[in-house]
Parts: C-alpha cells; structure tokens; sequence
C-alpha cells in the first residue's frame, strides 16, 4: 500500500491576516475545500508546538496536528490527510497509531502516517520532553516503524524494544483498509532512506531535481540491500511557492508578504512565477523520478493564490498514487 500522494498542500502556518481563533478552523476549513476542488490531492500539517524559524515567530498560532486533521477530514471528501511528520520523541508509537486509525475512520479511509526523529531541540525543551541523541532518536524512530505496521494489520501488539513495549495491545476497529500506508520525512542518506527502504511506504524528501535524482539513487540502493522493490514507495519532495498570473506579480507579492511578517528567508527559497513556470519546475522533478509533491504557499489564505497553484501543479502531478 503506498502512500496516497500526488499533490499534498502543506499547512504550516496558521496566523491569517483578519482571522481570529474563532474563525481559524472555518478558514482552515475554506482552505481545504479549495485545494480539493482545485487539483490538491492531500492536505498535510506539520507534528509541531509553537510555531518553528523559518515560518514565523514561536508565539504565532500552532494547533494540534491530528486533531485539526480530523476536523478538517470531516468536512473534505477526497483528499488524504497526515502529518508532515510526526515526531517520535512526543508521543508512545502505539498510541500515535491509534490517532492515525482513529483519523483513518473519519475520513472513511484517506489517512496515511507520517513518522520522523524529531528535530527541534528547543520546542522539546518548552514543553518538557526530552530530546536524546540523534542515535537514539533513529532507534526510537524504527522501533515506531515496526509498531506501527503491527498496530495497523495484527490483531495485537507485543513488542519489546530499547526504548518501546507493548504487550498485546488492541487497535480496534482496525484501519478502513486493513492497514494505513506510513510515510518517513527527512533527506538524510545512511539512516533515513534506509529506514524507507525498510519499513515504509513513501518518503519526503528536500532539494532540487539533482538532488532529488541523488537521493532517489541513494534510496534504490538500499531498497536492493533489503529486497525491496522501489517500485513500492512513494517518491515526494517538499518545497514553497509563490504564484500569480504573471511573473512580475509573483514578484511583487514578496514585499506584501514581508510586511506582514513573512520571514524573508521562507521567501527567498520558494519558487516564484506565473503558473507555466510553476509548472515547469514540477515537471523537472517529476522528469527526476519525483511522483509527488508537497507545497506550502505563504500566502494559502488568498483562495485565488491556492486554486492557480492547484491547476498548475495539477497538470504535472494530476493523479492521486497509492
């Protein structure tokens, strides 16, 4: 079972100009449904507890991923929903299958399950989790794999690790069908491929298309060190865009953006242009082996923004894998 992705809009920002908390979750909401009319395959949002650098400030608005996903799954239809990823370091893996299945029943079968090491320190420190060595974080992170899958297809669970147990656990009702496809997030080549090629079903990856064709080689080659078929995996890569009509529009939005607190490094990285350039620079990675993409729009509250990118983008990754 590989993962549903083909176009994922990718929400990791939720501080919208003129939008309070008590209309967030309907904007969120408009969102959705637009990206779902507009070509979006999935929506993702990030497993995070105070806003991260590089998207904006800590104290800006973060919600709880999975539970934001199930409310948006009930008011959505097709697109598949997961985090971007979840970080083992903040909850029991059997209990983060849990979540996943119980996300996986509201939206009648469009979950997948997002995994990774966790990266930031001081948002563990905030909170009072702690943050052990990168080691122990990729133990702590194939154990989850292995959980995971058990969770989602055996009738019960027992499993003894360094860092993990359980001991018969039950996930019933099990996943709407038979078991919920799981995606590792990070571009690292001698851990996390491997774990890929190991254990999962997709992976997201950073860079661009000669990088992208790199890591596409790097993860063959551990697929053959374990008898995987590639074939088997879902390839995405993650980046940020900003379109308009034309490109000196595109341009234009940067200082706009800025002014409204939108770090200028964010912007400084993402793809900027009309929808044809947009949409060349898709096909240079599907042309690199990428099947999926996953985006964020620094401006995804400008509807007419999300839906030019949606048909944009559509047209090179225009059908839902799996």
């Amino acid at each position: 079972m590989r993962v549903p992705i083909s176009l994922d809009l990718h929400l990791p920002n939720f501080n919208y100009p003129n939008v309070g908390p008590d209309e967030a979750f309907e904007k969120l909401v408009e969102i959705a449904t637009t990206a779902e009319a507009s070509g979006f395959s999935s929506v993702s949002l990030m497993d995070h507890l105070h806003q991260i650098p590089g998207v904006g400030p800590p104290q800006n608005w973060m919600f709880e991923g999975s539970t934001m996903l199930a409310g948006i799954a009930a008011r959505t239809e097709r697109l598949t929903l997961g985090l971007l990823v979840g970080s083992v370091t903040y909850r029991n893996p059997a209990l983060a299958a849990k979540t996943t299945t119980t996300l996986d029943i509201i939206s009648h079968g469009r979950a997948w399950h997002g995994l990774g090491a966790g990266w930031f320190e001081g948002e563990h420190v905030a909170y009072g989790y702690d943050f052990p060595p990168l080691r122990e974080r990729f133990e702590r992170l194939e154990e989850a794999l292995q959980i995971s899958r058990s969770m989602f297809t055996e009738e019960q669970t027992t499993f003894e690790g360094k860092h993990f147990r359980t001991a018969g656990a039950y996930n019933n009702p099990k996943p709407i069908r038979g078991d919920i496809p799981i995606l590792v997030g990070g571009s690292g080549e001698r851990k996390t491929l491997r774990l890929v090629a190991q254990y999962a079903d997709g992976c997201n990856v950073f860079g661009n298309p000669d990088q992208a064709r790199h890591l596409l080689g790097v993860l063959e080659g551990h697929c053959d060190d374990v008898g995987r078929d590639p074939s088997e995996i879902t390839k995405t890569s993650m980046g940020v865009i900003l379109v308009a009509p034309t490109h000196e529009a595109a341009v234009g939005k940067k200082q706009a953006l800025v002014e409204l607190g939108v770090p200028e490094a964010r912007l400084d990285s993402a793809i900027a242009g009309d929808p044809d350039t947009i949409a060349e620079r898709a096909q240079a990675l599907a042309d690199a082996g990428m099947e999926g993409i996953t985006v964020s729009l620094p401006d995804v509250h400008d509807l007419e923004a999300l839906e030019l990118a949606g048909r944009a983008l559509a047209s090179v990754f225009a059908a839902p894998v799996g």
